[in-house]
């Protein structure tokens, strides 16, 4: 499968150098060593994608994605094999709030994805009404319920088995914090399959919860969300120090994919092009979208398909004696039904140790969700103006904020809205005309470093399978030029 220049090795070209991108250049490295030629291509002027480290009040804050989800295996044996697992810093195990009805009420202990596993919990918490706690219950004694083989909203899962109310104060909450969306529209399939398969197979999701807890394998530590010590900027650079001879090209912008021959050829918009055997996408769908409109139009339009959600966080650092309340917890997050700006506010001085401060607190607030772009017409000074009013009005505030840092992430978040994982396999089929081009990153299975460092291994498995059966097939070959750069001019 070679394109317009020969070479001896085949060449893999990667496109986008976020987490997802460098996972997939480092699974390719590890799987494949010097058989293959990588070319890493990104548009910016560094490497990591959201995960940006920067200063806050004296302290370096994660400013995109600030934690990791333990569970999963590609995770955690990706750490082990970067030797960052000794540098692993858990979350702070203090629980957490939801917002509700003017109050800061307790998070259930052994909730998952909003779904309680016990009934007491939830009747400490005052988060429901009696009869909502009173229709939370009748779960234990509803008949078994056959769900539909289709795709279901979360909403569609959840409400007929718990209720409205546990939908709505604690399911939609914390889902809308994880995927800024709305539940009612976001694919249970796709974004709680563990959810899905208990409502499949369980009468109630209570008992099924309860069983899937006790035969859970455990996570590292019993840790369930940590950063890295230093922040997760270390991630990218442990990623960046380990692809060897790959060739990392930033501030390079690639205007199109198209075939060559039997290869393919990635088009830069300084003209010049790339020959590749494979090329891996691990961009935003829509960048996706754009690259392969001339060479693969019905992944196209499926790629435009998945929307996405502006996002910003605020940061905000409050002298300690302005704090009223004790901070007993990581923080808070927003049932959308109470129309406040906040999606969700993290006191991250009690999260992560290492962002303890005796005179300050470090308060994070996230805002942005499906449906609300009300802060998207403030400026960075009546932003900051209306989420220090709802944690005055949250939290009993005494002062105004001393320091103040915002970031804003356009684009940031992608739906799994109802059909996505239809989409996912349609998106398959559509490329599978297309041997040797792959897509991978946060839009398809998974939104969460962990799950995008899964994604970005699977990819890298079966292009590592691909260049393998290719060099077996064709033997060696000579090279009439096997220089690094191996470009040739539009």
């Amino acid at each position: 499968m070679l394109g317009t220049v020969a070479r001896s090795r085949p060449r893999v070209v990667i496109v986008g150098g976020g987490v997802s991108g460098l996972a997939t250049a480092f699974d390719l490295h590890r799987r494949v060593g010097a058989a293959a030629q990588l070319t890493l291509v990104e548009a910016g002027s560094r490497l990591g994608g959201k995960v940006v480290a920067g200063q806050f009040s004296g302290h370096l804050v994660d400013t995109g994605p600030d934690a990791i989800l333990m569970r999963v295996p590609a995770l955690t044996a990706l750490l082990d094999e970067l030797g960052l697992s000794d540098q692993i810093v858990p979350q702070a195990a203090l629980g957490a709030y939801i917002w509700s009805r003017g109050k800061l009420r307790r998070l259930p202990a052994g909730t998952m994805f909003g779904v309680p596993e016990r009934l007491i919990p939830l009747l400490s918490s005052r988060l429901l009404s009696p009869t909502g706690l009173a229709r939370a219950a009748l779960d234990l004694v509803l008949p078994r319920r056959a769900v539909p083989q289709q795709d279901l909203s979360i909403a569609e899962l959840i409400v007929p088995r718990l209720g409205r109310q546990v939908f709505d104060r604690l399911v939609d909450p914390l889902l809308g914090g994880v995927h800024a969306g709305r539940a009612a529209e976001l694919s249970a399939r796709s974004t709680v399959p563990e959810i899905e398969a208990l409502a499949r197979k369980n009468r109630s999701l209570y008992l099924g919860l309860r069983r899937l807890r006790r035969h859970a394998p455990p996570t590292t530590g019993g840790v369930v969300l940590a950063s890295l010590s230093g922040g997760l900027g270390r991630l990218v650079a442990a990623l960046e120090a380990r692809l060897g001879a790959a060739d990392l090209r930033l501030n390079s912008t690639v205007r199109r994919v198209v075939r060559d021959g039997g290869g393919y050829r990635v088009e830069l918009a300084d003209g010049t092009s790339i020959a590749a055997d494979a090329v891996v996408l691990a961009t935003q769908a829509f960048v996706s979208a754009r690259l392969l409109a001339d060479l693969a139009p019905d992944a196209t339009t499926l790629l435009e398909q998945i929307p996405y959600v502006d996002v910003a966080t605020v940061w905000l650092a409050y002298p300690r004696s302005a704090v009223s309340r004790p901070l007993d917890g990581s923080g808070f997050l927003v049932p959308p039904q109470e129309g406040k700006l906040l999606v969700g506010c993290t006191w991250a001085s009690v999260k992560w140790p290492d962002l303890a401060d005796d005179d300050l607190v470090l308060i994070r607030g996230m805002v942005g969700r499906r449906g609300d772009r009300r802060w998207l017409g403030m400026d960075d000074e009546a932003l900051v103006r209306a989420v220090h009013a709802e944690l005055v009005e949250s939290m009993g505030m005494t002062a105004s904020p001393v320091d103040q840092r915002i970031d804003r992430w356009p684009q940031a978040m992608p739906q799994y809205l109802v059909g996505h994982r239809e989409r996912l396999d349609a998106l398959d089929a559509a490329l599978r005309d297309q041997p040797g081009l792959y897509v991978t990153g946060a839009a398809y299975r998974g939104i969460g470093l962990a799950s995008c460092v899964a994604d970005a291994g699977r990819v890298g498995a079966i292009a590592a399978q691909q260049i393998t059966t290719d060099i077996a097939r064709k033997g060696p070959r000579l090279a009439a030029d096997d220089r690094p750069s191996s470009e040739v001019t539009s």
